[in-house]
């Protein structure tokens, strides 16, 4: 509900003007400012997260497609928003940019807000005893 809420908020801010938005200078609108990617470089093709799936997975699956540059901190927090679609998108770039010091900062607000993801996996119990309800769409029921 709240990511929503923060959606559509952006949504009519959008509309509005862009009320809300501090600065559209690049400087303020750039994480890593100082960071600038060799000519030529390709970045990898990430997997996409779009704020439904498990944190620490795509976590994993982002700093392993890192190869030839995860030693460098600066790069890894520069690409980590090209690895994000959707809500998790729009979190991302809702947030104050310069808040993230360092990968460790950048990657633990990452686990915390998606952390819900992970947290509530039904057990093998409760899955094998879950029946549709007679008032529950199909679609609902497969999403519960």
């Amino acid at each position: 509900m709240v990511e929503k809420l923060m959606k559509l908020t952006g949504r009519v801010q959008s509309v509005e003007g862009g009320k809300g938005i501090e600065s559209l200078n690049y400087e303020d609108q750039c994480i890593q400012l100082d960071v600038e990617l060799s000519e030529g470089y390709k970045p990898t093709k990430f997997e996409m997260f779009d704020g439904t799936g498990d944190p620490k997975v795509h976590l994993r699956t982002y700093c392993d497609k890192l190869v030839g540059v995860a030693k460098n901190e600066q790069i890894r927090m520069k690409l980590f928003m090209r690895s994000f679609t959707g809500d998790a998108l729009f979190c991302y770039i809702s947030q104050n940019l310069k808040k993230w010091v360092s990968w460790v900062s950048m990657a633990s607000y990452f686990m915390d807000r998606f952390r819900f993801n992970t947290k509530n996996a039904p057990g093998i119990f409760y899955i094998q005893n879950l029946k549709k309800k007679p008032t529950e769409t199909f679609r609902e029921y497969a999403t519960r």
